[in-house]
Order: C-alpha cells, then structure tokens, then sequence
C-alpha cells in the first residue's frame, strides 16, 4: 500500500512471480554493461538504460528514434537516491517524494553536477521518479544506480502496458525484456515540476491536483512556456498508426459518416442502431479504468483494418485530466503522418 493509500500491490505477489531472480541479475548486468533492457512499471513498461552511461543513452535514444533534446526520466530506487540526482531537494519535494514514492509521480529537481546533458536535455532540470511495480524495484535494486526509462516505443507513439506491446514494436533493439505482466495504472506517471520552489503541473496522469495540494500544502500551477521540458508533453504524442480524431457526444454519428473509410469507435454509450461504424467498443465509466485500457485499446485499433479511429471526447473533471491529456496529443500525433511527432 502506497503512503497516499492507494494499493499498487494487488498482483504484486504474481508480477514477482513472473520474472526470477536469475533474470533480475542478468538484466542489472546488461545494464552495467551498456546494454538496454524493457522493464514494467505500475505505469507503462519502460526502455532502460543506465543513466550515467553516454553510450547505453545514446543507443536508447537510437532505439527510439527520440530527440537528443527531449529530456528523460531517470528511476529510482526511492528517497535515499535523490541526492546522488539533484543539488537541491525543496521541502516540498521531500515531502511529495516521500507520500508518494514509489509511485507514479515524476518530480523535475535541479540537476546534480555530473548528471548527463543526454538525460536532461541539455537543461538544467532532471526528471526523477521511484517506480512502484516489484519488478522494477527489484531491478533498480540489483542495479544499484538510476535507469533511464523513457516509454518502451518508437518515440511519439503509443506507450506500451505489456511486453507483447514491447516485442512488437521494439523487438531486436532490445538486449532483454522483463515481462512482469500488464502494467496497473495504463498512463504515464504524472509530472510536477519543483526547480523554481512552487510545484507546477507538467503533465497530468494518476495522481492528480488536488492530492498533490493536500500534501504539499501549496497550489499547483499550471505550466507556461518558462517550465523546463518534459517527458510526454509535446504537442503531438502517444499516437497510434492510423489517424484518431475526437468528437462530443453530439458529433459521433455525424463524424462517423463523414469518414473516408471503415471507422472504429471507442465511445462512452452504446452504438447507436443504425450506427455506420464498422466497429464501436464502450469504454469504461471509470476514469481510471479507462486510463489503464486506453493504450491496449488503441494498438488493437491500430490492426482492425479501419482507416480512422473515432474517440467521443472524455467528459470535464479533474479525474479525466489524464485521459483528456492523452487523446488531445494522440489524436495531434496521428495527423502526422507514420513518423508521428
């Protein structure tokens, strides 16, 4: 049980199960030695490699097609970690890190001295993050130093929740990839960024605002063109291959009909009857479930044959801000074409 009270173990036992101790070794070893290895988080699986190692980042930046400029995250064992990785830990970051890790909340720190441009950006922020699935923690652990982990995908694409997703899209680039099952939480981590002092919302995901704000006893702002760049926040992301556009409730059927090709709908209520979709797939009611099937979702989409993927918009709320989040980036991505952004 995670300190904000949210279970981040209930298959724990059977994730840890599914990968031995033999494999964490062999894993921490590839790392040591440059190598890059896929691993689950409670967020999507991540591409590991060692932080400190120029040459294991810039074959993981190869393997992704990512930007040298596009700033990662490094993973953490917990607390006891963060000053090897910054210089100046707020009272407010101490006191987030500490509800919340692990868990699935990123905080931007100033960075240490010694910290690779290649995991910053060339800024002088760093990403940091203590990941909650028992797989990664044991690996962090064998390990012993911080693991560069962007998502484990072509850059800008869909993240992967399972290792299939992983195998699929990465394959060969790959020395080794730890399946501990599909990841819990489905999105990725939310980003709040600390290294001016007052905490400021990057990026959405599980954990959310208000929560943030009960522990830190501040309020979180919003990002402005000021804030230090961040895993997942261009404007275009988390695109699946073929085009996502999204509409209100009240445009669905009409968007559905004015499609070039055969559609697939990923709505909130059930088909219409004389719906032309030719598939429609109802999605959770909950904000969560919906998150933790979204990406699974859209890779099956990916491979229906449909020629446009057709999503009714997520409502208002500060539950959805996740969701809406990555629909609003997918559906920029998908309109650019096969490489994405």
């Amino acid at each position: 049980m995670n300190r904000d009270g949210r279970s981040t173990a209930s298959c724990a036992a059977s994730q840890m199960g599914l990968v031995s101790d033999s494999e964490i070794e062999v894993a921490a070893s590839i790392l040591r030695a440059g190598g890059l290895v896929a691993f689950p988080t409670e967020t999507v699986y991540g591409l590991g490699a060692d932080a400190s190692n120029p040459q294991a980042l810039r074959r993981m930046f190869a393997a992704k097609g990512r930007p040298p400029e596009h700033p990662v995250i490094v993973h953490l064992r917990g607390t006891e970690d963060l000053g090897r990785w910054t210089r100046d830990i707020p009272a407010v970051g101490q006191l987030l890190a500490e509800h919340f890790w692990p868990g699935p909340l990123t905080l931007v720190l100033q960075r240490a001295v010694g910290v690779l441009d290649a995991v910053t950006g060339g800024q002088d922020t760093v990403g940091l993050r203590a990941p909650a699935h028992p797989v990664a923690q044991r690996l962090l652990q064998a390990f012993g130093g911080g693991i560069a982990a962007p998502s484990a995908n072509r850059f800008g694409r869909v993240s992967p929740t399972t290792a299939q997703h992983v195998r699929e899209e990465l394959g060969d680039a790959l020395d080794l990839i730890l399946d501990g099952g599909p990841c819990e939480v489905g999105i990725e981590s939310t980003i709040v960024d600390l290294s001016t002092g007052a905490p400021v919302l990057l990026r959405p995901g599980r954990i959310g605002i208000a929560e943030i704000e009960a522990v830190a006893g501040l309020p979180v702002l919003r990002a402005t063109s000021a804030s230090p760049r961040a895993s997942g926040t261009l404007a275009a992301h988390y695109a699946p291959k073929i085009p996502l556009v999204l509409a209100s409730s009240r445009d669905l059927e009409r968007t559905v009909r004015g499609a070039a090709g055969p559609v697939v709908v990923l709505a909130r209520r059930a088909r219409a009857p004389r719906s032309s979709a030719a598939q429609w797939h109802l999605a959770p009611a909950d904000a969560q479930a919906y998150a933790h099937d979204l990406y699974a979702a859209l890779r099956s989409f990916e491979r229906s044959g449909c020629a446009l993927i057709v999503v009714e918009t997520p409502p208002e709320g500060a539950e959805w801000d996740a969701v809406r989040d990555r629909l609003t980036r997918a559906a920029a991505g998908s309109s650019m074409g096969p490489d994405g952004a």
